[in-house]
């Protein structure tokens, strides 16, 4: 991922958006990082901004770039794409 203190000149950023437990952990519903890195470079970042709570959830959650399940977290993200947090639900 790229600094954060250092935005990706000219690039889009990210948009994370958290439903469920993630929302609760992150404290927020969305938020955006800046473009530059893979699955697992989001994950760090993030665990770096909200910390143990956001990560325990991250571990076990799936994850959407633009509405398609990522199954490879050493794929680059595109700059400019939604990524959705989505813990494991209960019921249903």
């Amino acid at each position: 991922m790229t600094d954060p203190t250092r935005p990706a000149a000219g690039l889009p950023p990210l948009t994370v958006r958290y439903f469920a437990g993630a929302r609760a952990a992150a404290g927020r519903t969305e938020e955006t990082v800046p473009a530059g890195g893979t699955l697992d470079d989001l994950v760090t970042e993030l665990t770096g901004r909200h910390g143990d709570r956001l990560a325990a959830v991250l571990r076990v959650a799936s994850f959407l770039v633009d509405g398609v399940t990522c199954h490879d977290r050493q794929a680059p993200l595109p700059a400019g794409t939604t990524i959705d947090v989505l813990p494991p639900f209960a019921g249903g």
